[in-house]
């Protein structure tokens, strides 16, 4: 059935966050270098903050509350203010004829200022920023509400993202076809579901 509604991931789905997450997260970074219970596993936490929610990487790794407390309050004050240039793929999206959605989870400020650095706010007819800090909503719940207020059967809905843990499974859960993202070769053994490399490869899979 063609789909007539897409829901993209944020972060390593339309942009790759290691193109700015030395500078964005360097203070973050110090401050568990700082607490000196890390050291053995810190290149392990730093790839992983580059990938999941803070909170995640913290519980994860069993960040001391201190720590956690004190990452929490630098990460929802910082914002990213230079250019951020989406993934080159990126730009066949947008001829793309279906409703597009973009979901992702973060703190707000951060969240909003990568969508600002991108200039990506008018491909979206709804962007939806599930931030922790003030919402225990989940990408299932946003996913739901966004099929029953749109009035979509489940079938007409894609759901693209990076991570299997997270929008992937939220989607399948619901019943929703899915297209894992995969431009950094992360996953290269994951073949029960679709996967691309290029968001020209997507549109094969909207019919």
């Amino acid at each position: 059935m063609q789909k007539k509604a897409i829901i993209f991931d944020l972060d390593n789905t339309i942009y790759s966050v290691r193109s700015i997450g030395e500078i964005l997260f360097a203070d973050l970074f110090e401050l568990i270098r700082q607490d000196g219970n890390h050291e053995q596993e810190f290149e392990e936490i730093r790839k992983d903050i580059m990938r999941r929610p803070f909170q995640w990487v913290a519980q994860r790794f069993g960040f001391s509350e201190a720590l956690t407390g004190k990452g929490v309050s630098l990460l929802k004050e910082i914002t990213y203010d230079g250019k951020i240039e989406p993934f080159a793929d990126y730009v066949f999206t947008r001829n793309i004829k279906a409703d597009k959605f973009l979901v992702t989870t973060g703190f707000l400020k951060l969240q909003q200022s990568k969508i600002a650095g991108m200039k990506i706010m008018n491909d979206f007819d709804e962007i939806h920023i599930i931030d922790p800090l003030s919402s225990s909503q989940t990408k299932k719940d946003v996913f739901a509400g966004i099929i029953q207020r749109h009035g979509y059967k489940t079938e007409e809905v894609l759901v693209i993202g990076d991570d299997l843990h997270s929008e992937i499974k939220a989607a399948q859960d619901l019943g929703i076809d899915v297209v894992l993202y995969d431009k950094l070769n992360v996953h290269t053994n994951v073949t029960s579901i679709n996967k691309i490399s290029d968001f020209k490869q997507l549109m094969p899979l909207l019919k």
